[in-house]
């Protein structure tokens, strides 16, 4: 696998010196990045640029959330990696980011963590379109079959979260 392109992340949060911050550190890293405000500032640029992975607030403006913003990015591309971002989620929110096979990462997050997540999801985006040429072979860090497309990548409430880091999905949810 080349890596001569350098993978595009969409990263969105409705605070301004959060988002300065996520992008700083990813560019940082090499990643072509673009850092959105607003769900529909998010959805705009997803209508015209496929992205290796989502990484939303579930807080934003005008009562939207992550969700919608990752649902839109899954309409172009169902297998695209997404993770929320937000410092409260209710079980209720934790389910519904299981039952779609969105991983959840605590803010405040840890640079590392947010860092090692972000590597994984690609990670686990790339071996799920290399699957198809070696079924057999797993690779470092998955679980559950090894692509992380159904359940590994979920970090939820059942300890699927991997190596990932401390709160990327520790289950720190509140009832």
């Amino acid at each position: 696998m080349t890596q001569a392109r350098k993978y595009r992340i969409l990263v969105v949060d409705d605070e301004a010196s959060v988002l300065i911050t996520y992008r700083l550190i990813l560019e940082q890293q090499g990643y072509d990045v673009t850092a959105c405000s607003t769900s529909r500032d998010a959805i705009a640029a997803i209508e015209k640029l496929d992205f290796d992975v989502v990484l939303c607030d579930y807080s934003l403006e005008e009562q939207h959330t992550g969700f919608e913003v990752i649902t839109a990015a899954r309409k172009r591309n169902s297998e695209v990696p997404a993770a929320l971002l937000t410092g409260y989620a209710t079980k209720e929110t934790a389910d519904e980011a299981e039952s779609k096979n969105i991983g959840i990462m605590f803010k405040p997050i840890e640079i590392q963590e947010f860092l090692a997540t972000t590597s994984k999801l690609l990670r686990r985006n790339n071996e799920s379109d290399d699957k198809q040429e070696d079924p057999g072979e797993k690779g470092p860090g998955t679980k559950n079959g090894g692509t992380g497309t159904k359940n590994g990548g979920n970090r939820g409430r059942r300890g699927s979260h991997g190596n990932a880091g401390r709160g990327a999905a520790s289950g720190r949810t509140k009832s």
